[in-house]
C-alpha cells in the first residue's frame, strides 16, 4: 500500500466530496504531519513549529465545527506503530464529527475559516483525511469502553 500526504484535496476527491450526502454524521479521521518549522505562504517570518501553527487552528477550527453542529470527539499525539508497517508514523490523529457532508462544506466556506486556514497549511507537511460513517449513530464517548 502506497501512502500519499496532502494538504488539499485533488480534483477528483472534492467531486466525491459533492455526491449524495450520508444519511448519518460523518466522521473526519484526520493523520496528521507537521513541517518542522511552520512555512507561511505569504512568506511571513514565523518562530513557530508546524505543530503550534496548526494548534492555532486546531483551537479555532474546533469552534467553528460547533457552530455547524459537530464536535471534535478526540485528538492525540501519535507515540508507536502497533501493527503493520509504514514508512514514517504521522505526528497526530484527531477525530471531528459533523452532521453532515453539507454542514463541513459550510464550515470550511465560513469567512472566519478562512481566516484561520494559513495556519494550516503552514503547519502541515501533509495529511490523510478519510471519511467514515457510523451506522448505529453512536459517538465516541457512547462507543469507547
Amino acid at each position: 500500500m502506497e501512502v500519499h500526504n496532502a494538504v488539499s484535496p485533488t480534483e477528483a476527491q472534492i467531486k466525491e466530496f459533492f455526491e449524495p450526502d450520508a444519511k448519518s454524521p460523518i466522521y473526519m479521521v484526520n493523520l496528521l504531519k507537521f513541517h518542522g518549522h511552520a512555512a507561511y505562504e505569504d512568506g511571513r517570518e514565523s518562530a513557530l513549529t508546524g505543530r503550534e501553527a496548526y494548534a492555532l487552528y486546531g483551537e479555532a477550527v474546533a469552534q467553528l465545527i460547533k457552530q455547524v453542529g459537530g464536535e471534535v470527539g478526540f485528538s492525540g499525539e501519535v507515540s508507536r506503530l502497533m501493527l503493520g508497517e509504514v514508512e514514517s508514523l504521522w505526528d497526530e490523529v484527531a477525530i471531528a464529527m459533523y452532521p453532515s457532508r453539507a454542514a463541513m462544506m459550510e464550515m470550511i466556506q465560513l469567512p472566519a475559516y478562512a481566516e484561520i486556514a494559513v495556519h494550516r497549511t503552514a503547519g502541515l507537511a501533509g495529511q490523510l483525511n478519510i471519511e467514515t460513517v457510523d451506522g448505529t449513530g453512536a459517538w465516541l464517548s457512547n462507543s469507547i469502553s
